[in-house]
């Protein structure tokens, strides 16, 4: 790898930045000044500093967040707090969403730089189960819960689309708060469904993704870095 690029992809410094820092003379390779930006490093070898400081590729990460609401899952600054603005990593700009929470949503959300393993997570083929727990507006009990749950494990038609939702999972836990598991990640697909039921979802978490379930010591806002076998569950 060419120098200004790892210096690119180990600090903050832009390509052209860090061609400024060599010719500053604030970069070494093994111990010696060099102003070369297009010196080959071998990166198995080569010890490389930028003012005195040793200098690591970032590798692959997988992590997962407890999203409080407020926060947005989105790479560009809007009107609400990003939730890369949660994470104290290096080059955390790079970290993507796989698949999003709306601001007001709460629960696991897992980001990562790696976009193959984000795809095996997340693509609809995969038919990843995805666990939210909603709270609802009106009671849905008895006779009526019974229907609403027989409707969505045949699909539901939503307000604007052409096909039925997959079959889902509804589990009434008390006449207001809702289990559903569905398989798919149509836009604000929680609580359109509950629309097409006739309620409203008044506050919604995510409790898991396939087989990885969220932390319970996860305060909102906090993160941890997935294990290796977390990270091989997809």
């Amino acid at each position: 790898m060419r120098l200004d690029r790892f210096l690119s992809e180990t600090t903050e410094l832009t390509r052209s930045l860090a061609k400024r820092a060599l010719k500053r003379e604030e970069v070494t390779v093994n111990g010696e000044v060099t102003k070369q930006s297009a010196l080959q490093l071998d990166l198995e070898q080569d010890k490389v500093t930028w003012n005195g400081v040793s200098l690591e590729l970032v590798g692959l990460r997988y992590l997962m967040i407890n999203k409080p609401e407020g926060v947005e899952c989105t790479a560009r600054r809007g009107l609400y707090p990003r939730v890369v603005e949660l994470i104290d990593l290096p080059k955390v700009e790079r970290l993507q969403s796989v698949g999003r929470l709306d601001v007001d949503t709460t629960g696991l959300l897992l980001l990562t730089d790696d976009g193959h393993w984000s795809h095996r997570v997340s693509a609809p083929k995969k038919r990843c189960g995805k666990v939210y727990l909603a709270s609802l507006a009106q009671p849905l009990e008895g006779k009526q819960a019974e229907e609403a749950i027989a409707r969505v494990s045949e699909g539901l038609m939503l307000d604007g689309e052409e096909e039925l939702t997959h079959p889902a999972t509804l589990e009434m836990l008390t006449p207001t708060q809702a289990r559903l598991t569905i398989t798919e990640g149509r836009y604000h697909q929680v609580k359109r469904m509950f629309a097409a039921l006739g309620n409203h979802v008044e506050a919604l978490h995510r409790e898991s993704i396939g087989p990885l379930v969220l932390d319970p010591s996860l305060e909102p806002g906090e993160w941890r870095e997935l294990t290796a076998e977390e990270v091989a569950l997809f």
